[in-house]
């Protein structure tokens, strides 16, 4: 156990976004792709953005008002969410592509550091 403390301790501290989640039969680490050690399932090349601003939990429509000009592009997007914030994840190949529909939408964009 100690091992594989250790194991992930290396994998989640450092530069960049991480988040960890644990369910009942799954452990998923988001991290930088240079952090994922060899032979463990993942799916590269996603780039994080950041909502900035202080939503209230039940106020509808946050999440809604950035995936929608994604979908509706036919990109892919998964979003995370924080006690404080929430992070879309979009592939680095559609990032600019991404950042110009949300702009366009009336969102200012910038990467989760």
């Amino acid at each position: 156990l100690v091992g594989s403390e250790m194991c992930i301790r290396d994998r989640v501290y450092g530069p960049g976004f991480v988040n960890i989640s644990l369910c009942d039969d799954e452990l998923s680490i988001v991290t930088p792709q240079d952090r994922v050690p060899a032979g463990v399932e993942s799916d590269g090349g996603w780039r994080a953005l950041k909502f900035t601003g202080e939503f209230p939990f039940d106020e509808p429509g946050i999440v809604l008002s950035v995936v929608r000009p994604i979908s509706e592009a036919g990109l892919a997007v998964f979003v995370v969410s924080t006690f404080h914030r929430d992070y879309l994840l979009v592939r680095s190949t559609d990032f600019e592509r991404i950042r110009g529909l949300l702009e366009a939408a009336g969102h200012k964009c910038r990467a989760a550091s």
